[in-house]
């Protein structure tokens, strides 16, 4: 079970790590939207068809809907933005504006009516994580030589990392089916008809033709299906049944460094001392946060444990 846990976490880090990479390859002659839409259509087709096929049952209304809002929250939102995005910023700089998902997560649960109580570690990593975010973004004073990050570039990822935010609270406690594959394909169906959608008001399917789309663009969507929504998804979903939380969350510091890396040696994208300083401050907020929350959860954890004295 160790083996195949840490088989798992890598194939997690070095795959969706890869992602980045891949979206900027597909959408170098597919329109994003269309790429993306592309991608959960086939991969929620698979995974949706597999797990019916596997004896799960139909899934109900009230999860159709659940699954809708997720799906458009973290497919639309996320990666519909992360997509249309890394046209105007590098895919390593990208990946760190997606990486400040749980500094996001943190402050929205925080604030929101019933939110949860956060601890001043956590607090810590949200200010940590909120300086390198200032940093990385900061096109008024760059000195470097490489040009200034796009504004809008920048707004619109971080209105995905938002949204994707948004779309992961929610489903800590939206009513899905039982087999977790099962609601991620769902997810992906109800996802796909949105992205489709705005992809069309935004003139995507205008001029498109498939024999314009490159041999490589083929290939990084391709990969976007097989490797990224295929192995990515199932390892992670494995692991969050099979290994402790604090271990799993883990990717969401590691992914960074592996996007980063892959946009250097393949990409040629230029890195600048600011952007390697924001690198560390941003994924030293995060881990302070997911510190934070194993620290919390051993706690309570040590809280329950039967003494066997009543």
């Amino acid at each position: 079970m160790r083996t195949r846990s840490w088989f798992a976490l890598v194939a997690v880090y070095i795959v969706w790590g890869s992602t980045y990479l891949g979206i900027r390859i597909a959408i170098d002659t597919i329109p994003p939207f269309l790429m993306v839409g592309i991608r959960y259509l086939i991969s929620g087709t698979i995974i949706y068809t597999w797990r019916r096929m596997s004896g799960d049952q139909a899934p109900r209304k009230m999860e159709w809907r659940s699954a809708s809002i997720i799906g458009l929250l973290l497919l639309l939102g996320g990666n519909g933005a992360l997509a249309w995005s890394e046209q105007r910023i590098p895919t390593g700089i990208a990946s760190l504006f997606i990486a400040t998902v749980p500094l996001w997560m943190v402050l929205i649960d925080a604030f929101r009516p019933g939110g949860k109580h956060t601890d001043r570690l956590t607090w810590l990593g949200v200010l940590v994580g909120l300086i390198g975010t200032a940093l990385l973004a900061n096109p008024w004073q760059y000195q470097g030589t490489s040009p200034p990050l796009d504004p809008i570039g920048i707004i619109v990822l971080i209105a995905g990392a938002l949204s994707w935010s948004f779309g992961s609270l929610y489903s800590r406690k939206a009513v899905l089916p039982e087999s977790p594959l099962l609601g991620t394909g769902m997810e992906m169906l109800a996802g796909c008809v949105g992205v489709f959608v705005v992809g069309s008001l935004l003139g995507e399917w205008q001029g498109f033709n498939l024999a314009n789309v490159s041999l490589v663009s083929w290939a990084g969507l391709a990969y976007l299906i097989v490797v990224g929504s295929g192995v990515g998804f199932v390892a992670y979903t494995w692991l969050l049944r099979n290994a402790p939380t604090a271990i799993v969350s883990t990717y969401a510091y590691v992914n960074p460094v592996v996007a980063i890396l892959l946009g250097v040696l393949v990409l040629h994208e230029p890195l600048e001392t600011l952007e390697i300083i924001s690198a560390v401050v941003i994924i030293a907020g995060v881990v302070l946060i997911t510190t934070a929350k194993t620290l919390f959860t051993r706690k309570i954890s040590t809280n329950h444990t039967p003494t066997g004295e009543d």
